[in-house]
């Protein structure tokens, strides 16, 4: 039995009773053993989580701001379609965003400000973000390799969006759930989803009852006979 009715249902259960390492844990055991996103990508706070649907970018390297002499219309416009990738989001979703080198921000305050408006759950990106305090002010669920200011204007484009992109070598397909806290991000693919956030549930429900009865005496070895979970 299903025990939500809607993204918002479980949205919020996963944000009062979950955590990545657990999730990870379930999807272990359901033999989908390589879904963490690299160990580099940490949230800007501590306590800042993401739980939303993922919707994919693709960014690519450039060496230009603008290309007069090309075969591609996209190369003349800045950012290429950056602003209508981030005018997409839809309530609830995460911009994950790869495809390029680390050498320069993919995410920042301004997009920041627009992704709140939008009612976003959070940005994902593999590289760097920048206008830290700005985003630290906002409060915007950000996860990144780290702070570093230098623009991607002149060096990186948006070429595609809504799309299936490798982050890190893990498929991210649009509509597959992304939940990032301080221990990671990591992927659960739509086909996954209902089993895994089941099963976390309940190991996290169980894992109270072992807590308990630790905390009562009980040896890790009879605990582990009774309950099945440590």
């Amino acid at each position: 039995m299903t025990l939500w009715k809607s993204d918002e249902e479980l949205f919020s259960i996963v944000r009062k009773e979950l955590f990545t390492a657990l999730v990870g844990d379930v999807l272990d055991k359901m033999g989908y053993l390589h879904q963490f996103l690299s160990p580099r990508i940490k949230p800007l706070r501590s306590d800042m989580v993401t739980i939303g649907r993922a919707m994919p970018v693709l960014e690519a390297d450039v060496f230009a701001e603008k290309a007069d002499s090309t075969r591609l219309p996209l190369m003349r416009k800045p950012f290429g379609i950056m602003f209508e990738a981030l005018d997409s989001l839809r309530p609830g979703e995460v911009y994950i965003c790869s495809g390029s080198s680390p050498r320069y921000a993919l995410w920042g305050g301004l997009m920041s400000t627009r992704a709140i408006k939008l009612n976003a759950a959070g940005a994902v990106v593999d590289g760097y973000s920048r206008d830290t305090p700005e985003i630290l002010r906002l409060g915007f669920p950000t996860f990144s390799m780290g702070t570093y200011a230098q623009d991607q204007g002149p060096r990186g484009k948006v070429i595609d969006y809504r799309v299936p992109i490798e982050f890190d070598g893990i498929r991210v397909n649009p509509g597959d759930i992304v939940f990032g806290d301080l221990d990671g991000v990591i992927i659960v693919p739509r086909e996954a989803e209902e089993e895994a956030f089941r099963l976390a549930i309940e190991k996290a429900r169980g894992e109270k009852l072992v807590k308990q009865a630790l905390e009562q005496g009980m040896s890790t070895v009879d605990a582990f006979a009774k309950y099945g979970i440590m």
